[in-house]
């Protein structure tokens, strides 16, 4: 008789506790208001900690911003973010001249690898209407050896992201969005390439970043990961009770699973349920945090810290110390060599 698959359930927190190869996890779900014409919340910021709040006051906060709600520039070294946009948008800029603006399911992998400076504003374009933004944050370790990468990202539009829908025997279905990794045994769509200096890039590492959506009283197994050393975190983050191996979930939870085992889910409730599965065979090394750098020894922290006392990573050229990219909501990824990529075009129905 195999074991559990469960290998304990606790409640979510802030952030989202991970397992080696990540770091952390952060899930955003904001009910922004109608726009002002500066592309912020319509709405009184009376009563906000300005600069710092994340108070979630009327369901929502400004984190770091003051027009617009979001993270003017600030740096990172030695690890990655993979950030999935499921509502709203994000305009990105950062110290090696790049630009974007993504949402409506994109995904930006970036390595900040030897150090990066960006923000991240969440401008609300819609002055009409309410401005919903959703997201994840998610950072990735970096090993020893790629630490001081340069720096690279990578844009997945929505559109790219290969989706697998399985239906039980009751037609009830389950939809799995593969951000990294490839779902075993099925037919889903060629993965994306991860940035070349990733973890997810080595050929053993196993990782894998996907989401999941079950319908009502859908039931799906989720497959054996495929490496031996490979652990996995299951994140039930939205709909009311789910059964995991036979076992009632009945609040939003992080649950670790032994990885080689499948895994049959069930959303035992009358709405729809969403997951975040988080994998990988671990990197094993030592982690030293200081805020946004993450190196293996306190040597290297301190080198960091003068480092960007030093340079500020390639410094800030921007007139803006939190831009935003204008009204027009299209969506664009401007490279630091000019090179500039949009989404494809939807194909007519």
């Amino acid at each position: 008789m195999s074991a559990n698959p469960i290998v304990h359930i606790k409640p979510l927190g802030f952030p989202w506790e991970t397992l080696d190869p990540f770091l952390f996890c952060v899930y955003h779900d904001d009910a922004y208001p109608q726009a002002n014409a500066q592309m912020g919340p319509a709405a009184s910021l009376a009563g906000r900690d300005m600069g710092q709040d994340f108070s979630r006051k009327d369901g929502w906060s400004m984190y770091h911003g003051s027009t617009v709600p979001g993270f003017p520039p600030h740096p990172h070294r030695g690890f990655e973010t993979v950030t999935i946009v499921r509502k709203g948008l994000i305009d990105h800029a950062d110290s090696l001249g790049a630009t974007a603006r993504f949402g409506q399911g994109d995904v930006q992998w970036l390595t900040a690898g030897k150090g990066v400076v960006h923000s991240e504003m969440f401008p609300l374009l819609d002055q009409q209407n309410p401005n919903p933004l959703e997201l994840f944050q998610i950072w990735l370790n970096l090993p020893a050896a790629n630490k001081m990468a340069d720096p690279h990202f990578t844009m997945f539009w929505s559109q790219d992201i290969p989706r697998l829908t399985a239906t039980d025997a009751h037609g009830r279905s389950t939809e799995v969005a593969v951000i990294a990794g490839r779902m075993q045994n099925t037919d889903s769509a060629a993965p994306l390439a991860p940035p070349p200096d990733s973890w997810a890039a080595q050929a053993d590492a196993d990782v894998a970043i996907w989401t999941l959506r079950m319908a009502p009283g859908a039931t799906w197994t989720l497959p054996a990961a495929t490496g031996k050393d490979t652990r996995r975190k299951l994140y039930f983050f939205k709909g009311a009770s789910v059964t995991v191996a036979g076992e009632a979930v009945a609040s939003h939870a992080a649950i670790e699973l032994r990885a080689g085992e499948a895994v049959e889910l069930a959303n035992s409730s009358s709405e729809q349920a969403e997951f975040l599965l988080l994998q990988g065979r671990p990197i094993g090394e030592p982690v030293v945090q200081y805020g946004p750098f993450v190196m293996n020894t306190q040597a290297e922290i301190a080198q960091t810290l003068a480092d960007y006392r030093r340079t500020q990573f390639g410094g800030w050229s921007f007139t803006d110390d939190a831009p935003v990219h204008g009204r027009e909501p299209a969506r664009f990824a401007r490279h630091p060599d000019g090179r500039e990529e949009r989404p494809a075009a939807a194909p007519a129905k």
